[in-house]
């Protein structure tokens, strides 16, 4: 079984000649105490294209030291990393290959560089003992594998803070070690300064051509969007925080894209990536929708005074939303592990290697992105109008809806030509959010009437009492109310013509 550990270090140039300084002189440590030298093989693995080592991921099997077995690193920020770590297997586990399932696709790992340390440990202490930091001086000898024979040799230090230090003492061993004249390196993991010094190092992707074309600042975003939906991917699968919100974002934006700069991009070619996008946030949507709305509802229980409180409704709300959450992750991976979402994936990489650009592209971006924003503008106003026309019941909730998702699109389009049109945009898509914020909040409070009117429904079937489902119900029409008050000014001000006028200047 796999397990994550959240890594943050920092690393110096040494030779064998460094000679560490007394580092009971840092803030905070009061004891140095030597653990030994222990020997370490690694074998590292990667895509014969080195695609894991391009996006700064690191795939080892190790031998030796207490942590022996299969690492996987992701990059956080600078210094830190997450390790997810899995039992010494001959073969890769199944878990860590999950994990790479949408950067490697079809193409398998093989080994590129196996990495030999003597690491010589210290652990940093405080008064009580507690191990603030592992500092090892490794000797490291690494050797080519993969296309070729060669091999490098090198001494590094390297400082790792145990968990649940505080951070500051990484700094106080920093300038400690400065002061001795040891200064960081340059290379920010072992196997980056591996693959340089063998002739391994990865080529970047070059950087797009930002000629001012609308081609050139539509593909931009586009790539930003395919980039999120592989780098969340493993988010998801290891179930990190808003990854699933995010990853259907990415889906959204990707769509509007596709849609709002059509005289771009041939719809030919992006309707049916388009519908697959679709359907992965439809499969990824099932989680996400009930966590969103179980938790609205638990807020309006606490929300309530006790004599309001009838009947044992918590422990319902608790067995209906369990009731709705089954499967609804495995539906989720099982979207992830499916053939049709590593086609979506190659799909995306084909329309950026090939862009299927029109006329249109060709045109300057500072003309053409406005014109398209301002069509979904157009588009938006349509729908909002007539909406508030209408009177309060199901046909103008359901207006209310198509207008969110127009105004989504609107600000999707804005947040495209941010790089473009700078400041106009972003105030712009600032306005627009606002007007799409308050229609999802009204939405939230459509669907939470329907589980509630089911929730009081399955209260009665077992001769329990409705009435507070009926009150979170009322009050729930109470907020959708308040929000179709409150549409009309945040309207006025998204629909303001000088945000579309700054556009174009």
């Amino acid at each position: 079984m796999a397990e994550t550990k959240r890594e943050i270090e920092r690393k110096y140039e040494a030779t064998a000649e460094t000679r560490l300084p007394d580092l009971t002189r840092a803030a905070g440590v009061a004891a140095v105490t030597t653990e030994g030298v222990t020997e370490l093989d690694a074998v590292y693995y990667d895509t014969a294209d080195l695609r894991l080592a391009a996006d700064s991921l690191t795939l080892r099997r190790r031998t030796g030291g207490r942590d022996a077995g299969w690492h996987l690193k992701f990059p956080v920020a600078v210094g830190v990393r997450d390790e997810i770590r899995a039992p010494l297997t001959d073969t890769l586990p199944p878990s860590l290959a999950a994990l790479l399932r949408s950067r490697v696709r079809h193409a398998g790992v093989v080994p590129v560089v196996r990495l030999r340390s003597s690491r010589d440990v210290r652990h940093l202490r405080d008064e009580d003992g507690t191990i603030l930091a592992e500092l090892s001086v490794d000797t490291v000898h690494a050797d080519r594998l993969l296309a070729g024979d060669s091999s490098a040799a090198w001494t590094e230090i390297e400082v790792e803070l145990a968990d649940d230090a505080d951070p500051a003492v990484l700094d106080a061993v920093e300038k400690r070690l400065r002061k001795a004249g040891i200064h960081p390196s340059d290379a920010p993991s072992k196997l980056s300064r591996a693959l340089d010094e063998t002739g391994l190092a990865p080529e970047r992707p070059a950087e797009a051509d930002a000629d001012g074309t609308a081609g050139a600042a539509v593909l931009a975003y586009v790539r930003e969007q395919a980039e999120a939906l592989v780098r969340l991917d493993p988010a998801v699968r290891r179930d990190l925080p808003d990854a699933v919100h995010q990853l259907r974002v990415a889906c959204r934006r990707l769509r509007s894209a596709f849609k709002t700069y059509r005289k771009v991009l041939d719809r030919d070619v992006t309707d049916p990536i388009g519908a697959e996008l679709k359907w992965l946030a439809g499969e990824l949507g099932h989680a996400r929708d009930q966590e969103v709305l179980a938790a609205r509802l638990a807020e309006a229980l606490d929300g309530l005074d006790r004599e309001q409180l009838h009947g044992p409704v918590r422990g319902r709300l608790r067995a209906w939303d369990r009731t709705r959450s089954a499967g609804s992750r495995r539906r989720a991976l099982d979207a992830l592990d499916s053939p049709r979402h590593l086609a979506l994936l190659d799909a995306l990489d084909r329309l950026l290697a090939d862009p299927p650009l029109k006329p249109g592209a060709r045109k300057k971006a500072v003309k053409a992105l406005p014109k398209a924003i301002r069509r979904d503008y157009r588009r938006l106003a349509d729908r909002i109008g007539p909406a508030l026309d209408l009177d309060p019941g199901h046909d103008r909730d359901l207006a209310l809806h198509e207008a969110r998702k127009a105004a989504k699109r609107a600000r999707y389009a804005a947040d495209a030509a941010v790089p473009t049109l700078g400041k106009p945009a972003k105030r712009f898509s600032k306005r627009v959010k606002k007007v799409q914020s308050l229609l999802g909040d009204h939405q939230d409070a459509v669907v939470a009437r329907t589980a509630l009117r089911d929730l009081a429904t399955e209260a009665e079937e077992a001769a329990e009492p409705s009435f507070t489902w009926g009150v979170l119900h009322a009050r729930q029409e109470e907020a959708a109310a308040a929000q179709e008050r409150e549409l009309p000014g945040v309207w006025e001000r998204a629909s303001a013509p000088d945000l579309r006028a700054a556009l174009s200047r």
